[in-house]
């Protein structure tokens, strides 16, 4: 920081150069100042997000159908909507934590092609958009988390960041770091740019016009279970989740009013503070998406398949690792998040391969 405002410290001659002349009249060769004005306008100008007035118009009448989805369930809905309606959420929303978000965005496994389309097909059932796009903007936001660059940051409130942000437009700016993340990782992946490719016909059949058309036609039910529960109520339940994995630092993040005891390096060792340990170590599989730590339905699926041997390579560190990164700072003068990828580097070379079934020493 030193560095970066020594650059733009004037220099004695400068200073003297501003200096008026005994009568009172500048120096010719005093240099035309930028007004200040200028230059803030310029950068608002970059940062500013205007609302995108379709996506608007779009979760508005998703939410009243959705609400109304609510009391359509209770009133005019059979048992097995209910439950296809339930399974169909739960697999889009592990298409988006277990697939775009643990898989595919932090790289915290690798996985067969079979697992692979799996979860491409379960995220194309949450309705986000592409695997491609997704992953595009979740990384810019680790890259730039909690800056005015962030597309889901807000220094207002929860709301702001859980829905107005995802109902802008980008930022001039943004939209040009966006374009600089490197996704080369997904371009070389044959499943996700299948999906990219193709995804708004898989979005018309997988997500829109099946979950509508199998209650009517399988089980019969009624035309408002198939288009207000099994589809408008699910739709509404999966894009507020999906956003929370963007928007949960106002839920689990730490309070500034915290002592500096509580909010420095206790949440690394006891991996409590679940944002704060996420962001520095977004490789780690158990990891959660809700405030959790090697537990919940994700980290379970991933398990499972990793026992069947299609997910292998699941990233993570122990709390011996966490210690020896932090010793590893403090005695190198290194960067803490360096150290700790190092420390788990190493620890991973010895874990054995079934290691996921002795969660209780990962803690």
């Amino acid at each position: 920081m030193a560095d970066h405002n020594e650059n733009f410290a004037p220099s004695a001659e400068h200073l003297k150069a501003q200096q008026p002349s005994g009568d009172g009249a500048t120096k010719p060769d005093q240099p035309p100042q930028p007004t200040e004005t200028a230059s803030v306008s310029s950068s608002s100008r970059d940062t500013k997000r205007e609302a995108s007035w379709p996506s608007v118009l779009f979760y508005i009448h998703l939410n009243i159908l959705g609400v109304y989805g609510i009391f359509v369930l209770f009133s005019h809905t059979s048992l097995i909507t209910c439950v296809f309606t339930f399974l169909l959420t739960l697999f889009g929303i592990l298409g988006v934590t277990a697939g775009a978000h643990r898989l595919w965005a932090h790289r915290t496994y690798e996985a067969t092609a079979l697992l692979r389309f799996t979860l491409m097909i379960c995220q194309t059932l949450a309705g986000q958009g592409s695997i491609y796009d997704w992953v595009r903007m979740h990384r810019l936001h680790h890259e730039k988390f909690r800056t005015v660059d962030d597309p889901y940051y807000s220094d207002k409130d929860f709301m702001h960041a859980q829905v107005f942000a995802n109902i802008r437009k980008l930022s001039p700016r943004q939209e040009q770091l966006l374009a600089a993340v490197d996704m080369s990782d997904l371009e070389a992946d044959g499943i996700v740019m299948f999906q990219r490719r193709f995804y708004w016909a898989m979005y018309l059949v997988l997500f829109v016009l099946l979950p509508i058309n199998a209650p009517l036609e399988y089980w019969g039910d009624t035309v408002q279970a198939a288009i207000f529960v099994a589809f408008s109520l699910r739709y509404l339940v999966v894009l507020n989740v999906a956003w929370l994995i963007n928007s949960a630092h106002f839920v689990w993040g730490l309070d500034k009013n915290h002592k500096q005891s509580d909010s420095n390096m206790v949440f690394l060792v006891t991996k409590s503070y679940w944002l704060q340990y996420h962001y520095l170590l977004p490789f780690d599989y158990q990891s959660g998406e809700f405030g959790n730590y090697g537990s919940g339905c994700t980290t379970a699926f991933i398990r499972i398949f990793a026992a069947i041997g299609q997910a292998t390579k699941l990233q993570t560190i122990t709390t011996e690792a966490v210690k020896r990164g932090l010793t590893m700072a403090v005695d190198s003068g290194r960067p803490i998040v360096e150290c700790l990828k190092q420390a788990g580097a190493e620890e991973m070379c010895n874990l054995k391969r079934e290691h996921y079934l002795e969660t209780e020493r990962l803690h």
